[in-house]
């Protein structure tokens, strides 16, 4: 389907819930207020938002949280979405911690990417980011799922409290293993109010004076706006997304969905369009009708001078493709 500003919008991430594992001190930390279970989407609701979407034109969806893999029955959830005529892709975003022990059964189920949220490889900066010593447990993760053949993506935050400089150490995953490691600037909306993140324009001018050779690499890697380099020798590539200093508006071809059934048009805006109630009491055509409404309005770009209310904290974090 296409929008009102003329782009093509076939892409839907997926909140399954709002909770989380890691307590990330930019995303999700202590004393936020959980919903009810109750509250959230069922499975088989999510599949029939997924059935009617495709309908409208969605052929990529991304499974998202909070961590998605805390939720009972994930894996289940991608298999009946794959089993939907004309999504041609799903994937998911996991902090990895509880990947592994996944990875067999999320490969049988289909699912044909991952990303994977590491913001250090130090094991005391991991634990003063997220709260908890999962680092090794997570780089396993990583080093597995790149080996298991499923295409496997390192998203990462830097902020400039004591961690720019993570950056070294996390370029060198993809020196010997097949993953994107991809830098995501921190967006200063939610809890990333109170932090300050680092440029990728600068980011990339550090990492250039270490590896002069780096260059565009001109290969589309996913369905977001991330920009990536090759580094002469590496098994992976290096991305960007910058959602503040190389917005990518124009290209954004999403929408989201809440795990509590609002629609979403961008992710920087308060503006929501409620599924649940029309999954309970409409009919499929009037909710075939409320998510064509979500795409037709979805704004031209998103502004960080007053942003809307993010409910789902976790997906500020991980907004790459």
């Amino acid at each position: 389907m296409i929008d009102a500003a003329g782009r093509t919008i076939d892409y839907m991430r997926i909140s399954i819930t709002d909770r989380c594992n890691l307590r990330c001190r930019y995303c999700m930390p202590d004393g936020i207020t959980q919903v009810a279970m109750s509250e959230i989407l069922t499975y088989e609701e999510i599949k029939k938002i997924c059935t009617l979407a495709e309908e409208l034109g969605i052929r990529k969806i991304k499974i998202t949280g909070g961590e998605p893999l805390v939720r009972k029955g994930c894996v289940d959830l991608i298999g009946m979405i794959k089993e939907i005529p004309g999504i041609i892709q799903v994937t998911m975003t996991t902090n990895g911690v509880l990947l592994k022990e996944n990875l067999k059964a999320l490969k049988d189920a289909g699912l044909d990417g991952i990303n994977i949220s590491l913001d250090t490889l130090d094991h005391e900066k991991y634990y003063k980011i997220t709260g908890t010593d999962a680092c090794d447990t997570v780089l396993e993760a990583v080093e597995a799922s790149a080996e298991s053949g499923i295409r496997t993506k390192v998203n990462s935050v830097l902020q400039d409290a004591g961690d720019r400089q993570e950056w070294r150490a996390l370029v060198k995953l993809a020196e010997k293993l097949p993953v994107d490691v991809r830098f995501i600037e921190l967006m200063p909306i939610g809890c990333g109010k109170r932090n300050t993140g680092v440029s990728n324009l600068e980011l990339l001018d550090e990492i250039k004076k270490e590896y002069p050779d780096i260059r565009i690499d001109p290969e589309i890697h996913g369905n977001g706006p991330a920009v990536y380099y090759r580094i002469p020798g590496f098994e992976g590539s290096i991305g960007f997304i910058s959602a503040m200093h190389g917005k990518f508006c124009n290209t954004c071809n999403r929408i989201r969905l809440t795990s509590t059934g609002d629609l979403k048009p961008c992710l920087c805006y308060g503006d929501i369009y409620p599924l649940k109630e029309l999954l309970k009491n409409g009919t499929d055509d009037e909710i075939r009708e409320q998510i064509k409404h979500a795409i037709e309005n979805k704004p031209a770009a998103h502004c960080f001078e007053k942003p809307g209310e993010i409910t789902e904290a976790h997906q500020m974090a991980q907004i790459g493709g």
